[in-house]
């Protein structure tokens, strides 16, 4: 088991207040990308019946809350990283959130359009 990290307020010393509120918007920013796909994924379960192969629909609805849950946690974990790099005077560390994000979208587009191609054919 990993030690416990230090609360965030004991690391190093208070940056410039400009860059923690900067911070600070970054995270809100993925959580309403967080809200927005779980929106979506809410949207498709529950008022969206006719539309394409059920399958389908229920794929992309799984993969609308996998990222979502991907997306929110990884707000924190970032946002933390790169306070405690502010905190200390470090360089800020990379992320595979923004990458991670654009895949899974990407998927998501994939599959959505062939919903919208199966109900097209089917309808």
């Amino acid at each position: 088991m990993s030690p416990r990290k230090p609360p965030i307020h004991t690391v190093g010393s208070d940056p410039d207040y400009r860059f923690t509120l900067a911070n600070e918007r970054t995270f809100l920013a993925w959580l309403r990308t967080g809200l927005a796909l779980l929106a979506g994924a809410v949207a498709l379960a529950g008022l969206i019946h006719d539309f394409g192969p059920r399958a389908l629909r229920v794929v992309i609805t799984v993969l609308l809350l996998a990222l979502s849950l991907v997306v929110t946690i990884g707000a924190y974990v970032r946002w933390d990283r790169a306070e405690r790099a502010l905190r200390e005077n470090r360089s800020l560390p990379t992320d595979p959130l923004p990458r991670l994000i654009a895949i899974g979208i990407a998927v998501i587009t994939a599959v959505a359009a062939a919903l919208i191609f199966f109900a097209e054919i089917g309808g």
